[in-house]
């Protein structure tokens, strides 16, 4: 995903410790997710429904630790 333009922002529930995710709302009408320690490096990018989808379930404790 190229997105030069895009504002990426951490979660306020972040920690210090460097392992997080950005968010980027694109103007594409899209929703793009990277790494916050390899900024450069791949993103992912979710239509507005699916990231809706997403933390929904996050939200809800629906994904759940396998372990």
């Amino acid at each position: 995903m190229n997105a030069p333009s895009a504002e990426w922002f951490k979660s306020s529930y972040s920690t210090q410790s460097g392992d997080c995710v950005e968010v980027a709302f694109l103007s594409s009408d899209a929703v793009g997710v990277r790494d916050s320690k390899n900024p450069t490096g791949p993103a992912l990018s979710f239509t507005p429904s699916e990231w809706d989808a997403f933390t929904t379930r996050l939200r809800s404790g629906t994904f759940a630790d396998p372990a």
